[in-house]
């Protein structure tokens, strides 16, 4: 390589710039003999890059300086797949690289025909969808499983608050109004009667001292509901009062309809005031130690 001297005279810009067309003339020379444009703005102290590029306007820049295409064999591929019929999100997932980068080197090719009709690919997005919901449910179930084991066996103290927190949120409590200390349980849930009802043994309360009702749209089949608490609670179904039916109003959709529907069942315990109020002060008890809990 030919040694290149910087020019006598003054340094800096304003000394070289007065002489532009000798600073060119080195600017090309340093060009030519294969320096890159930071190395050349080194060379002649010229830190203006608009200036750098007029001095070697004209000249290639040398091959060791130019950045590898190492995207041209993708961008080959690229288009031969586009050409095959692939789609953006196909192409991407073949070749690795982003999507914008896949618009930029197809784009000039005609879009692909359907694969598919409009029909099957209906059936393709159910079927995704299907298959995405039944997922999303097995990690539910999963995640309930999990929490369910966590619980293990209740003791007799946590069976009885137990009890008493859901008695308060899903029984029938007296009022200032009203005082009625009597323990009155309604509810749907079939597990939720259980549970209660296991409660209610825990506490001496015998079956004996049980009246059972069913409560009910009067559209529903009365008989079949009073079968099914039955089974729930373990009597006979004659061992019920008289249901308890509500009023069919014409203009209220109802969901909770068909042979599944079983209305509620309430439970109401005979003789149980002194029952209710210990379960009234459990209560309070609760919310005083949740409150001192910190």
């Amino acid at each position: 390589m030919t040694e290149i001297t910087p020019a006598e005279g003054g340094t800096g810009e304003s000394g070289k710039y007065g002489d532009f067309e000798g600073l060119r003339e080195r600017a090309v020379a340093l060009r030519r003999a294969g320096l890159s444009l930071r190395q050349i703005s080194a060379e002649l102290d010229v830190r203006s890059k608009e200036t750098l590029s007029r001095l070697v306007q004209g000249e290639p820049p040398a091959e060791w300086t130019k950045r590898p295409r190492a995207k041209d064999s993708h961008r080959r591929r690229a288009r031969e797949l586009r050409r095959q019929g692939w789609t953006y999100n196909e192409i991407q997932t073949e070749l690795g690289c982003s999507k914008s980068s896949v618009s930029l080197w197809v784009r000039d090719l005609p879009s692909p025909e359907p694969r598919c009709t409009p029909e099957e690919q209906r059936t393709r997005m159910n079927a995704g969808l299907a298959e995405l919901r039944a997922a999303q449910e097995r990690e539910r179930r999963a995640q309930k499983d999990a929490a369910m084991r966590t619980v293990g066996h209740l003791s007799e103290r946590e069976l009885f608050l137990a009890g008493v927190a859901l008695y308060w949120a899903e029984g029938t409590k007296s009022k200032t109004y009203r005082r009625s200390e009597v323990l009155q349980f309604i509810n749907s849930d079939p597990d939720v009667i259980r549970f209660h009802l296991r409660w209610l043994a825990s506490l001496g309360v015998t079956k004996d001292r049980l009246t059972l009702r069913v409560s009910i749209h009067e559209s529903a089949d009365v008989p079949a509901a009073e079968a099914f608490w039955a089974g729930v609670v373990g009597v006979e179904a004659t061992a019920f009062n008289r249901a308890t039916l509500k009023r069919h109003n014409p203009r209220t959709v109802r969901r909770n309809t068909g042979e599944a529907y079983h209305g509620c069942l309430i439970v109401y315990v005979r003789q149980s005031a002194d029952l209710y109020r210990r379960m009234e002060g459990a209560w309070y008890g609760i919310v005083l130690g949740a409150d001192s809990a910190t």
